[in-house]
């Protein structure tokens, strides 16, 4: 079996709160693969969205190693990770996290100019297409439906190519329908380009979709992964 693309031994991550330290995530071990599918799954205020971000190098283990794609992020400072991010990484959240005063196509294109893609426009032009958005490329946020701003998040995840997708409750402001458009293209993007996709989801039917389902509950693995036959 090749090395992991994500590599989590014994991760555990503590957070300052009024109340004093919150231990959040505890003894994490875990090894993802290239081009895997993983659901993540458990009860509000499990862990799952901390697991997301300590994969991608948003927060820092408290303890423990986390491996991507080769790098331990423990040892790598903010700008070493937000250039592995940049060039290795798509992230889809909630709240989409589009800039307001930038149309459709500039939110898609920023990322890949920031990485120096002199072709960013063309590749963001391409991206919103295979979302179905070609024709609303010159389009402000405020000026798309939900189901839209998040079908541009998508586009601007996956234009810079990257090795890992991570997701975090993609369709949890969209309606049924519109959700379950969002998720085919996800899957669909993923398949496209190779990419390992981690998605949180509180959606069994969703969950089932991926290659394995992992469970966190207080902040711990359970022993119910599973590979959907």
């Amino acid at each position: 079996m090749t090395d992991p693309v994500l590599s989590l031994k014994d991760a555990t991550l503590s957070l300052q709160g009024n109340a004093g330290l919150v231990r959040i995530l505890h003894g994490i071990t875990l090894d993802v693969q290239k081009g895997e599918t993983v659901g993540l799954v458990g009860p509000s205020g499990s862990g799952k969205s901390s697991l997301l971000m300590l994969m991608g190098g948003l927060e820092r283990a408290s303890s423990g190693q986390v491996q991507a794609l080769g790098h331990d992020l423990s040892a790598m400072n903010e700008d070493q990770l937000a250039a592995l991010r940049r060039d290795h990484f798509g992230v889809v959240f909630q709240s989409f996290h589009l800039i307001p005063t930038m149309t459709a196509l500039e939110n898609v294109a920023t990322p890949l100019e920031l990485a120096g893609h002199a072709d960013a426009f063309e590749r963001a032009a391409r991206e919103l297409e295979a979302v179905g958005l070609a024709e609303r490329a010159d389009h402000y946020p405020s000026q798309l439906s939900g189901g839209e701003q998040q079908r541009v998040a998508l586009a601007r995840a996956a234009a810079p190519r990257p090795d890992i997708m991570l997701a975090d409750e993609p369709t949890g402001n969209l309606d049924g329908q519109t959700g379950a458009a969002i998720i085919g293209l996800l899957f669909d993007l993923s398949a496209r380009k190779g990419s390992t996709l981690i998605m949180v989801t509180h959606s069994p039917e969703l969950a089932e979709r991926c290659d394995r389902v992992i469970e966190l509950v207080d902040g711990r693995l359970t022993d119910t992964a599973q590979v959907p036959a």
